[in-house]
This record gives structure tokens, C-alpha cells and sequence, in this order.
């Protein structure tokens, strides 16, 4: 039995549920895991695991912003966050001096990697996606690179050939053999539900962008003739559900829902309408949800990036907020065909661990 440290950066419920495959992989196979972070992650892995050990390791400040000025927002942080990496550096440094775990995983932080042990960086981002392309983005691949020198392997959680991640995965100058493509890894779950629902629409992302995109979603649900869930994304408020009829049917508005709520609410939609960040497409990819349309969230250069990436390939339909008419594109989106079928989360993380994270133990 090995002693394993999983450490998620707390930037997003992402690096937490992503993880979720991994961690009981871990646990099958009876080893000791210790979980290490802060915030809504580790609040969220406690639930999942309370069986695991759980400890407070704090990470450095989001760049995230509430305008569409997210590259210059990141730029300006620069200093403050290298600052951050050495300082997350060297108290994971006494942390395993401490502790001395026989395996580490770094869900995105760039300074919990041990010199004694194998040590693995989990990111779909190898570079990051800039309006100007080059030469930033390459820099940026660049300096991906440099951290991923202190790491023994990088997962990435997409199928071999960046499927789902498309370019953010490719970075030239970290070594190929060092890369391991493990497939979609997510916490959602299948259930065998009747879909009943002809349309939900996820409400999502930093405010004031949030509520832009709540009131146009609101304005428009009558054009919508079916039943329809919209949900808010407001785990701040008390919980509520708000019935709103109009003269094609009506729509539930819903302030927020628990992971088991919001799995099953997207097992019963026919039809999807969501932000385009990189955990909600894992999560359409498990479900085999085909039909909807993403709305990425202004600035954020990632979300902005995928959603053109999926409409180029055919996949889905991208609309920006701004322009988003529900009654004109929804019969566009229907045109499109939906990502690829690919393996599930539960296989991803069995072939995970056999093939990477099993061998580089009994090394």
C-alpha cells in the first residue's frame, strides 16, 4: 500500500471532479490517499472521500476577472504568482520532508512535486489560447514547459490526438514521452433516465457576466416551446425554484443544483445550452450529449478558444452572448453532430493507473 498525495488547484470545481476517477482508482487498489488544497474543492472531495485524509494547503490568487480583460488581468499578475509558485514550492518541499508520500499528483499546481517520488501534473492546457497566437502563445507553451521539467509525467485528461482540447494540449517543446493522454476524466454519471426536459440552459461564470447572460436567457425563454430548465448557478441564495409560463409552455428556473442534480437534469435534457468550459465538454462527452449550443464567457480566452474549436470541427454550434437568439439557433445547433464517441471515465482511470500511475509505483 502506497501513500499518495492528490493536490487540486482550487481555480474551478473542474480540478476537483476531474480527479474523482483518479482518486477512486487509488482507493480500489487500497492505497492511502491524502488530499491537499483549499476552498470549494476540497469542500467537495471531503463529501466524495471522507474516508481519505484531508489537508489545508493553500494556492495562490485566481486571474479569473468579471470583464473580458482576462489576458491583461493574468499579465499583470505575473509577479505575484511566480512569487506564489516558489512559495507553494517550498512548503510542499517541508510537507514531503515531513510526510514523505511515495507518489504525488498535481492537479495544475505548479509547485507540488516531489524530488523523491514520482510525481505527476494533471492539465489540458500544455499552452494557453491567446487572441494573438503567436508569438504569445508559443511563449506561454514555453513556460508551461520549463514546470513541467519537475514532473516525472503530465496527464492529460483527453483522448490521444487532443480530441476535445485540440491545440491547448500540444506543446512542442515538452517531451512526447512525457505526456500521457488518459482520456475524459469526470465525476458525472449515466442514469437511466427518461428525457424529459426539451431544453436546459446552464447560466454560468464570473459576475457581471453571469447575469448578462441570466437576463438575456430570461427574455428569450418564451421563444422556447417545450419544457425548459434554466439554471442559475447561485449556490449564494437560498435554494428556490421559480416557475415562469408563457404562451409555448414554460420553463423552471432552478437557483442552483447539487452534482447528483445537475448530472441527472443533463441526462433527461435533449438539448444543452451551456458555457464552453473544458469540464462541461468532458462531461457532455461521458453523457454522449449530441445536441446543444455553447456560449463562451467573454474574455475568458480558453472558453472562447474551444467553442470555435468545436464549431469548426462541426461539432457544435458557438454562439457569443451578445448575439445568442435562441429562436433563430437552435434549429442551426441541430444541423451539428456532437463530439465523437469515446471511452468512458471509469476505463480511462483503470488504463491510467495500469499503464502510468501502477508501473511508476512498483519502480
Amino acid at each position: 500500500m502506497a501513500r499518495i498525495l492528490v493536490s487540486p488547484l482550487n481555480w474551478g470545481l473542474g480540478h476537483a471532479t476531474r480527479d474523482i476517477p483518479i482518486i477512486k482508482e487509488l482507493l480500489r487498489h487500497g492505497h492511502e490517499v491524502t488530499i491537499a488544497g483549499e476552498g470549494r474543492c476540497v469542500s467537495l472531495l471531503k463529501k466524495e472521500f471522507p474516508e481519505a485524509e484531508h489537508l489545508r494547503f493553500p494556492d495562490y490568487p485566481s486571474p479569473y476577472t468579471a470583464s473580458r480583460h482576462f489576458l491583461p488581468k493574468i499579465t499583470s499578475m505575473l509577479p505575484k504568482l511566480f512569487a506564489a509558485f516558489k512559495d507553494e514550492r517550498l512548503r510542499f518541499e517541508a510537507l514531503q520532508r515531513k510526510r514523505k508520500f511515495d507518489m504525488v499528483i498535481s492537479d495544475n499546481r505548479f509547485g507540488v512535486a516531489a524530488k523523491d517520488a514520482p510525481s505527476f501534473f494533471i492539465s489540458h492546457q500544455l499552452r494557453y489560447a491567446t487572441p494573438w497566437y503567436l508569438p504569445v502563445e508559443t511563449a506561454t507553451a514555453a513556460f508551461n514547459a520549463t514546470f513541467h521539467k519537475r514532473f516525472t509525467g503530465i496527464i492529460v485528461p483527453d483522448a490521444p490526438g487532443s480530441i476535445l482540447s485540440g491545440r491547448l494540449s500540444k506543446n512542442p517543446i515538452t517531451p512526447k514521452g512525457k505526456v500521457h493522454f488518459a482520456g475524459i476524466l469526470t465525476s458525472i454519471e449515466r442514469h437511466d433516465v427518461r428525457q424529459d426536459i426539451d431544453y436546459l440552459v446552464a447560466i454560468s461564470g464570473p459576475e457581471p457576466q453571469r447575469t448578462i447572460l441570466e437576463k438575456r436567457m430570461r427574455e428569450q425563454l418564451p421563444s422556447l416551446s417545450g419544457k425548459t430548465v434554466m439554471l442559475l448557478a447561485r449556490p449564494d441564495i437560498p435554494s428556490k425554484t421559480e416557475r415562469v409560463e408563457h404562451d409555448v409552455g414554460g420553463a423552471t428556473i432552478m437557483t442552483h443544483a447539487s452534482r447528483d442534480e445537475m448530472s441527472r437534469l443533463m441526462c433527461r435534457a435533449k438539448f444543452i445550452v451551456t458555457r464552453s468550459g473544458y469540464t462541461t465538454m468532458m462531461e457532455l462527452a461521458e453523457l454522449r450529449k449530441r445536441k446543444g449550443i455553447f456560449t463562451p464567457t467573454p474574455g475568458q480566452t480558453e472558453q472562447e478558444y474551444l467553442s470555435m474549436y468545436y464549431r469548426r470541427k462541426g461539432w457544435f454550434l458557438s454562439r457569443d452572448q451578445d448575439r445568442l437568439d435562441l429562436s433563430k439557433d437552435i434549429d442551426e445547433a441541430r444541423k451539428y453532430k456532437g463530439f465523437p464517441t469515446l471511452p468512458g471515465s471509469a476505463k480511462n482511470a483503470r488504463k491510467l493507473y495500469d499503464d502510468v500511475l501502477g508501473p511508476s509505483l512498483r519502480r
